[in-house]
């Protein structure tokens, strides 16, 4: 059936939430406003306010609330209403999430998922429109999640919610009502596995959020000159599928990298380290990167949409990897 990315984030959540009665899910107006966005509108009259509860303005509390749900045997699954607001509760985050239960012994399991929305959103300016996942990257113990279409959001935000590990799911704002074909029943999708959303054999494009969906559009342009790009999504940040990229740059042995973040120290950089350090005798050329300037977001939307890279700038990066071997 076709459902947009916000509705399967939400039937993902509500068939869990019947399916297992120790998963709780709060956060800012998460209950009788049903979040921000509407994920959760009408979860609190089907779950009741036990299992659906407002917060504080407070994402420290959130954090460390959701925490000790964990610890105590319950399944939170906690929303930060925006990724930039990962940085006031950075310190639970970065520091007890991922490392306590490297810190207290084998049997020490945290099943706590963190679902905040990230990325350019029209406007919404500097401290509303960041993507935190390479801050995120730099923090062992934490799986990082970024869905691109709604049968991934449902299929690994199920997943997310089994597992016993700590979560933090992105959610691209720009993604929430993009439509695709989700099964009715009930399914989910392995943690740390990759997808090729379209194969190719001259240039391997590795595209993270909403530029999955550029690096797609850039591909159509492409095929039209005589290009064929492969479009990678890793859906998983942390664990990262490395052997699918792999297999992808030993066919096509040119790369690209594209994401929303910036540019210095971001995704791509992690990527492009790796992919020299394990691959370099399958590449032919230097990794491109297409990223964000290295600027806070502008608020107006025109100088937002020059900074945050589109089709245009994806496809430029290609022929620049296919200008190197012609």
């Amino acid at each position: 059936m076709q459902m947009t990315y916000l509705q399967a984030i939400g039937a993902a959540l509500r068939e869990e939430m019947r399916r297992d009665d120790k998963i709780v899910v709060f956060g800012e107006d998460v209950a009788e406003f049903g979040n921000i966005f509407g994920v959760t509108r009408g979860m609190l009259e089907e779950f009741g306010p036990m299992r659906i509860r407002n917060t504080s303005i407070s994402e420290t509390a959130i954090i460390g609330t959701a925490l000790g749900a964990a610890v105590t045997g319950l399944r939170p699954v906690a929303e930060l209403m925006y990724a930039d607001f990962t940085m006031v509760a950075f310190s639970e985050l970065f520091h007890c999430v991922p490392k306590w239960r490297f810190m207290h012994g084998a049997d020490y399991r945290l099943p706590l998922v963190v679902r905040c929305a990230m990325g350019s959103s029209f406007g919404a300016g500097a401290e509303h429109s960041n993507c935190v996942e390479s801050l995120f990257m730099h923090a062992p113990g934490m799986t990082i999640i970024c869905p691109t279409t709604p049968y991934d959001a449902k299929g690994l935000l199920k997943s997310a919610i089994r597992s016993d590990n700590p979560i933090l799911f992105c959610e691209h704002k720009q993604l929430y009502q993009t439509k695709g074909e989700v099964p009715e029943g009930d399914y989910a999708i392995p943690i740390g596995v990759a997808d090729v959303k379209r194969p190719g054999k001259d240039v391997t494009v590795i595209a993270v959020g909403l530029m999955v969906r550029r690096a797609l559009e850039a591909a159509e342009l492409l095929e039209k000159e005589g290009i064929s790009v492969e479009v990678i999504d890793p859906r998983t940040l942390v664990p990262f599928d490395k052997e699918t990229v792999f297999n992808s740059l030993r066919k096509t042995h040119h790369v690209v990298v594209a994401e929303e973040s910036n540019k210095t120290a971001g995704i791509g950089a992690e990527l492009a380290a790796m992919l020299q350090e394990e691959m370099y005798d399958e590449l032919d050329g230097p990794i491109g990167r297409v990223a964000a300037l290295d600027v806070p977001m502008p608020y107006n939307i025109s100088l937002e949409k020059y900074v945050i890279p589109d089709a245009a700038k994806i496809a430029e990066a290609v022929r620049a990897q296919v200008a190197r071997y012609q």
